[in-house]
């Protein structure tokens, strides 16, 4: 199929994108992996596309201090090589790796993948594990709200109609911070079915500060706190290990029957996760 009748609007200046979105029936156009698809489909039917692949300084990959600042243009490729500094690269370069295959990382967008808010996505878990803040922007300015607010269920998001999502912003992992990450998926073109991230960071042997996300293990991205209270304060060995890995299957994890993976399965293979990311996090740092 073909897409339903639209306007197009190439915008040249964020204030021209801010100006299309106002009627609350227009979309917008970054990388266009889900969109476009979706628009063939018409299961989307936008009456306005305004795209922003010309509007100069949306591509801004940049660290200022401790954030790292990404801009709604910037590919999923950009994290592939040693853009981004410290523990926190070594995390996304783990991350990226995961997502869809070269030609849609490089067209698909990080801002993007917020913005559709799909549960099985990589990104939306990172930033909100990781207490990432989001600005938004609108008629009436622009607004922040933090990644653990901006996900309200499966394609659903505190983005009002109006408002384009502008930049994200994340604070740098301190040096010496360990991180991993662990994904299944049915077949190597599928989501991950499920997925764990974890950075740790170690004091004197034991865990002073731990951050630990779910993939697609609820109807949203899910910061396992559970995980990280059964860690906090003790060495990073099997024990340690085990009992967040359980932790996280158990009271994090709010998974959804899917098929060919029911709730026990899914709550196991959190667990299992959990264990293979802090495992990779204290063995390879």
């Amino acid at each position: 199929m073909k897409p339903a009748p639209f306007e197009y609007v190439a915008a040249r200046t964020e204030d021209d994108v801010v100006a299309a979105l106002t009627d609350g029936h227009t979309e917008v156009l970054a990388g266009g992996q889900s969109l476009v698809l979706e628009m063939n489909y018409r299961s989307r039917r936008p009456a306005r596309l305004v795209d922003i692949n010309r509007v100069p300084g949306f591509d801004r990959l940049a660290t200022g201090g401790d954030v790292l600042r990404v801009g709604p243009l910037v590919r999923h490729r950009a994290f592939e090589g040693d853009a981004v500094p410290g523990p926190l690269g070594v995390l996304l370069r783990r991350v990226v790796r995961h997502i869809a295959h070269p030609p849609i990382r490089a067209r698909g967008t990080m801002l993007g993948s917020l913005a559709y808010a799909h549960p099985a996505a990589e990104w939306p878990a990172v930033l909100t594990a990781l207490g990432a803040d989001l600005e938004l922007a609108g008629r009436d300015g622009r607004r922040t709200i933090s990644a653990g607010d901006f996900f309200l269920g499966p394609h659903t998001t505190a983005r009002r109609p109006g408002e384009l999502l502008a930049e994200a912003r994340l604070t740098l992992l301190p040096a010496g911070t360990r991180v991993g990450f662990a994904e299944h998926r049915r077949t190597h073109a599928s989501f991950a079915q499920l997925a764990v991230l974890a950075a740790v960071t170690l004091t004197g042997g034991h865990v002073s500060a731990v951050r630990v996300g779910l993939v697609n293990a609820a109807d949203r991205p899910v910061r396992a706190h559970h995980a990280e209270a059964a860690l906090l304060g003790r060495p990073l060995d099997d024990a340690a290990i085990t009992a967040a890995g359980q932790a996280a299957g158990a009271q994090d994890a709010d998974p959804r029957d899917q098929p060919y993976a029911g709730l026990d399965y899914q709550r196991h293979a959190v667990a299992v996760l959990t264990r293979r990311a802090l495992a990779q996090a204290r063995d390879e740092g």
